[in-house]
């Protein structure tokens, strides 16, 4: 993409959001703070909800919303979690520590500290279906501890992998995927303030495109946008190839075959979060690429290896975890 991401540039105010009940519960919150169990598939806008409302209750939101995606714990090496900069200053000299003792100082720490402005703060726990029980036992206990000053949100896709004393102490807000009209009314939100030409063939077939995921509808018009100039229905035929064709799955894999998984799992996160693609689109275009890449046994392998993470992308909710663990084991294959 060329400049700032438009889901960035043009994130929702709570009067935007798609969904009437979310708008609904969102006002409700922000009326009255309590802590909210939000829930839903991939890319309906749980998160820009979140967000949204942070903005409508908070002086200084920046500050005041602490975003932490439990993947980027639990998925991650101890030496990873030190060294990024959003938790580093809650571990400096804490080399001692395991990774459940970072992960459960990280959160406390985040929860103690009086907030900037107003009577709250807001912590925010995205994908949370990856937290481990015992996390979640200790999440439990500091929610009762620090439930004065702090608005806890967790959301998920799946909300059955969350203990109920958790979801007990929070208000349901259920996020459905949006209907294809009110996405072409997201996306008409969207290019009028970017001052794109646009007809409106062009926002269905966009939308169309996008099945229910807001992130990749927004994504979808602007690079239609960037790369044709307008949206229109030929320019989205035009701009929306498939995934296979983007020189980033070319990248990403012969980053995972030199060793280089750092590299790999950036070019994959910038897939699944920036582009909105989802993991079986991503699966199915690496076979696509590998098939030019690779043959007799390797691509046997390949193909194998591609089935077992086919089945757990569809009995697991982490997209990102099970081709995280595919690309790791692609070396292997040469």
């Amino acid at each position: 993409m060329d400049g700032p991401l438009w889901t960035s540039k043009h994130a929702p105010d709570i009067g935007d959001l798609p969904q009437p009940a979310v708008r609904d519960s969102m006002d409700s919150a922000r009326e009255e703070p309590m802590n909210l169990f939000v829930h839903g598939p991939t890319g309906s806008g749980k998160t820009a909800a979140v967000r949204a409302l942070s903005r409508a209750v908070h002086d200084n939101p920046d500050s005041d919303l602490i975003e932490i995606n439990v993947a980027d714990f639990f998925n991650r090496s101890k030496t990873e979690i030190k060294n990024d900069p959003r938790f580093s200053s809650f571990l400096t000299g804490r080399s001692d520590l395991s990774k459940r003792e970072m992960i459960n100082r990280v959160l406390k720490e985040s929860a103690s500290y009086s907030p900037m402005s107003g009577e709250y703060k807001t912590i925010l726990l995205d994908n949370a279906e990856d937290m481990r029980e015992d996390f979640q036992q200790a999440l439990r206990r500091v929610m009762e501890q620090y439930y004065e000053a702090t608005q806890f949100v967790v959301a998920t896709r799946q909300p059955s992998a969350i203990i109920a004393p958790i979801r007990s102490r929070c208000f349901p807000v259920p996020v459905r995927a949006p209907t294809h009209e009110e996405l072409v009314a997201v996306l008409e939100r969207v290019v009028e303030a970017e001052g794109v030409d646009y007809d409106q063939e062009g926002l269905e077939y966009v939308a169309g495109y996008a099945d229910g995921n807001v992130r990749r509808a927004v994504t979808s018009a602007q690079t239609t946008a960037e790369a044709e100039g307008e949206i229109t229905m030929n320019a989205a035929y035009e701009a929306l190839g498939d995934v296979e064709d983007d020189d980033d799955v070319v990248a990403m894999l012969a980053a995972a075959e030199d060793g280089e998984f750092t590299d790999a799992r950036s070019t994959l996160d910038d897939l699944l979060v920036d582009e909105g693609y989802s993991g079986d689109e991503l699966l199915a275009a690496v076979l696509d690429t590998a098939r030019s890449r690779y043959t007799g046994e390797d691509l046997a392998r390949v193909y194998r290896l591609a089935g077992e993470i086919d089945f757990d992308l569809t009995e697991s909710t982490s997209d990102r975890l099970h081709l995280s663990h595919f690309l790791a084991s692609l070396p292997a294959t040469q």
